[in-house]
């Protein structure tokens, strides 16, 4: 899969959280400036991470839902400060198709929507064809009426593709993210977890996120600040599993537990 300039391949890759929010889970408010911001995306690449993820909008369980314009304003200008001080791919965090037109327009390289291209009628799989850009679509939905979970994920995300294809995104441009925490209970989350290898029937790289999540939070009874040693376990899982990507806050522990996981298995 080429994303940006680079080629992602045979590996589990490092997807490094930037979050532009007072409000997130785990580090809202802390990389609010530019100076903070750029420190932070300059400390992430030299711990290894392969793309940054830039978010303007919290989705933790109760966020404040801001407007279209207001999360344009946060992160178009990092984006372009970090495209013009750094080589290396962003993508944006985002379910709303004007923040990623923005976004892409000030230099983002990819589409992460955590709605996977439901949300307002497929608008964000029409914009990441008219930019040729690809997309990372998350397992999302509005209940947790479940009949089949695992099943049922799997459909979930085959629509998403249906839309994605239906608007000319090719296979090459898709990766897919199974959605921990996300309209699922922690049962859920740790069941798929243990059975990402289901949706690599689907034919799609894979995205891993569940960096400091309740997940981990409930599985272990610790605070957000106390979760780094989880989070290393579902990455050692999504090595593992063979996911292309993994989406984390601690880049340097995250990349030392891949490169070990990787000698053991002969992936690297």
């Amino acid at each position: 899969m080429i994303i940006g300039n680079r080629i992602f391949k045979d590996h589990t890759y490092i997807m490094g959280i930037l979050n532009l929010t007072p409000d997130s889970f785990s580090d809202g408010g802390k990389f609010n400036s530019t100076d903070t911001a750029l420190k932070h995306v300059e400390k992430m690449i030299l711990e290894g991470a392969d793309i940054i993820d830039v978010g303007g909008e919290s989705t933790r369980p109760g966020y404040k839902k801001i407007s279209d314009s207001e999360e344009t304003e946060r992160v178009c200008s990092i984006i372009e400060k970090i495209k013009s001080c750094f080589d290396i791919p962003v993508s944006i965090d985002t379910y709303k198709h004007t923040v990623a037109e923005n976004a892409i327009k000030s230099g983002a390289d990819l589409i992460n929507d955590i709605y996977g291209f439901r949300y307002n009628n497929g608008k964000m799989a029409q914009t990441a064809v008219k930019y040729n850009k690809p997309a990372c679509l998350m397992h999302n939905r509005d209940n947790t009426d479940y009949k089949d979970f695992l099943s049922d994920v799997t459909e979930d995300l085959r629509e998403s593709i249906r839309i994605a294809k239906n608007a000319g995104l090719s296979d090459d441009m898709i990766i897919l993210d199974p959605g921990i925490g996300f309209a699922k209970s922690l049962e859920q989350n740790l069941l798929l977890t243990n059975n990402l290898e289901a949706l690599h029937t689907l034919g799609f790289p894979l995205l891993y996120g569940a960096s400091r999540k309740s997940m981990i939070g409930l599985s272990l009874d610790l605070p957000v600040s106390e979760r780094l040693e989880g989070t290393l376990a579902t990455t050692v899982l999504a090595v593992l599993k063979n996911c292309l990507f993994v989406r984390v806050h601690d880049i340097k522990e995250n990349k030392r537990v891949i490169m070990m996981t990787e000698k053991i298995t002969g992936r690297m």
